[in-house]
């Protein structure tokens, strides 16, 4: 954790302090103040380059600040895993891209702290990755979107929605998915209340409903995919950005708990170290997964196709199936008073169940990445 932690003080520094010095039933409620440390820290500019006036953190590190982040609040580095995937979701398109936009927009969120929510298929059970939320129709200069996103996480404190939209054409069955960036205070968007569970409370996992959104063509990004078709470049490499930091910050989660139990004396030297040994190999893979994205994106030949994404979706699953083992082991070795005393540590064991909650589900992407192991393109519907 030494590390982790290291990485987070040099990018933010006193973060790290400040949230070891709330108590985490405060960080984990609606309201907590996590986010606007988070923002103090410069922490929405993580991931945007030193050019745009942000912390241009390399992959690796990504993973290790959400890491550390999570062994502090699960809320938080849930939470801003979300704006994360959307700012590298811009970044992507603006590799892709000749309008310039993105690159203002990015700078923009770097330099005036501004927090991005995502709108894509978040929390809907059945739903595939690219199965929007929202629909469209073509109006002059723009589009007409409507449509909800619940749960929605940073609901409450966002600046802009990134969202996937199904742009439906009345002169024709043609569909499209197209990618919009609304404006929270854009008229039609409005908040309402969503989440009622306890746990991780303090992502503001709310929902957004937009009621005939205009949209400008400036803010709308289309592209040529159709719910069902392989993922493009643009696509593919957001989400490997969303797996590889979401997977990093329930790492860190369950990190907190290993943690605790480590320090307890009382605890068994094998049921921990086990523990221990789980996520630092996890973590390793993270790494090595974060280093080859980092080659990806710096280079030429680097590798940013399916067998990346493939890569991370197995160190994924293969965490969320250990978590469970690993709570009920960290809950042990740290005692029935532990439990009782607080209300803490029933919302951390419950909190590291939800990373299978996150999109794709495991038996939806299982014949996909079957499919990867024969050669082909990853499809998720």
């Amino acid at each position: 954790m030494q590390t982790e932690r290291a990485t987070l003080d040099r990018l933010m520094p006193g973060l790290d302090d400040k949230l070891a010095g709330i108590p985490r039933t405060a960080l984990e409620s609606p309201g907590s103040p996590g986010l606007d440390l988070f923002r103090a820290a410069d922490g929405p500019g993580l991931l945007a380059p030193t050019i745009s006036g942000g912390l241009g953190a390399t992959a690796r590190e990504a993973v290790e600040v959400q890491y550390a982040v999570g062994s502090r609040s699960g809320s938080l580095a849930v939470g801003t895993t979300m704006h994360h995937f959307s700012l590298a979701s811009l970044l992507a398109l603006g590799r892709a891209s000749e309008t310039g936009l993105e690159s203002v927009l990015v700078e923009a969120v770097a330099t005036q702290r501004h927090l991005l929510a995502s709108g894509f298929a978040e929390g809907r059970p059945g739903s595939g990755i690219l199965s929007p939320t929202m629909s469209a129709r073509p109006i002059e200069g723009g589009l007409l979107v409507s449509g909800a996103k619940k749960p929605c996480s940073l609901a409450r404190s966002m600046t802009m929605l990134t969202a996937s939209v199904e742009v439906r054409h009345d002169d024709s069955d043609r569909r499209e998915l197209a990618v919009v960036l609304v404006p929270a205070n854009a008229e039609g968007v409005r908040i309402e209340d969503f989440w009622v569970s306890p746990v991780l409370a303090g992502a503001e996992s709310d929902a957004v409903v937009l009621t005939d959104v205009e949209v400008p063509d400036a803010l709308v990004v289309r592209t040529a995919m159709v719910p069902g078709g392989a993922l493009d470049a643009t696509h593919r490499l957001g989400f490997i950005w969303f797996e590889l930091l979401m997977t990093a910050s329930y790492a860190g989660i369950a990190a907190g708990l290993v943690e605790e139990a480590l320090a307890n004396v009382r605890a068994p030297d094998s049921e921990v170290v086990r523990c221990w040994a789980q996520l630092r190999t996890t973590v390793a893979a993270l790494g090595s997964i974060a280093d080859a994205l980092d080659r990806g994106l710096s280079t030429p030949a680097g590798r940013l196709d399916d067998s990346l994404l493939g890569e991370v979706l197995l160190v994924r699953y293969q965490l969320q199936e250990a978590l469970p083992r690993l709570a009920a082991s960290c809950a042990e070795a740290l005692g029935g008073m532990a439990f009782i005393r607080s209300a803490d540590l029933a919302h951390r064991l419950a909190s590291l169940h939800c990373l299978a909650f996150h999109p794709p589900a495991r038996n939806r992407a299982a014949a996909a990445l079957r499919g990867l192991h024969d050669g082909h393109s990853l499809t998720f519907d």
